[in-house]
């Protein structure tokens, strides 16, 4: 009687027939949702990681968009100074031409530099000229006359008149440049000849100097300008 009402040989059987392991299936589906789960962790980050970067790249250019019109409105005051954002050029027009196969500048010509070129200084020492502005690279110029290696050489003596306007002796009746914007100048200018690769439109107009702005890039080490040679600027030799 109690054999018929528990049919324990059968009871075992069955359980013994169900299975075990889940159907490979399954398991292809449950390794799918895993797949796709850590998928979509990886695009969240990436997708935040880039969405930083451009933040900050963004962040610099209109840092150096604000520095640029900071120079703009300095150049108000000096008729015939542009700014070429474009460039990132500092154009000076008439107030820096040079005559045929001379680097000299005329007095007065030097005297502009001279008043304009400090107002700059104050820019790259407050922000955001102080976190971006790397160098100032003085750049001359030749006029189209005279063979290549001629006109290179004068190119780069015309870069050079500038600092040594800038740096030398100036007359009685002016004001020197105080020792900081001397250092200043030091550390954050470069020169550089370009003989007629960048011609104007005329001869007279391709006769002269333009300061092309460089900026760090993100993340790049700052330029360290310490040395021993503080204060000993000599004397121009050209």
């Amino acid at each position: 009687m109690l054999g018929r009402l528990f049919p324990i040989g059968k009871k075992t059987k069955d359980e013994a027939e169900k299975p075990f392991w889940i159907s490979f299936a399954d398991l292809m589906s449950a390794l799918m949702v895993l797949f796709l789960l850590a998928m979509s962790v990886a695009i969240l980050a990436v997708t935040r990681t880039v969405s930083e970067a451009e933040h900050r790249k963004t962040a610099r250019q209109e840092e150096i968009s604000e520095l640029l019109t900071q120079l703009e409105q300095v150049a108000t005051e000096y008729p015939g100074v542009t700014i070429s954002r474009e460039k990132n050029v500092i154009d000076f027009g008439d107030h820096a031409r040079f005559e045929t196969g001379s680097s000299r500048l005329s007095p007065e010509r030097a005297r502009y530099l001279r008043t304009f070129l400090p107002q700059v200084l104050k820019l790259a020492e407050t922000n955001p000229g102080d976190r971006w502005l790397k160098r100032i690279v003085v750049e001359g110029f030749a006029d189209q006359r005279g063979d290549y290696l001629m006109n290179l050489n004068l190119s780069l003596q015309r870069s050079q008149r500038v600092l040594c306007v800038l740096l030398e002796n100036v007359p009685e009746h002016e004001n020197p440049l105080s020792e900081a914007d001397r250092e200043k100048i030091r550390d954050l200018f470069l020169v550089g000849g370009y003989s007629f690769n960048s011609a104007k439109a005329s001869l007279e107009e391709s006769r002269r100097i333009e300061l092309r702005l460089e900026y760090y890039e993100l993340d790049e080490p700052r330029i360290s300008n310490e040395d021993d040679r503080r204060g000993n600027f000599g004397v121009c030799r050209i």
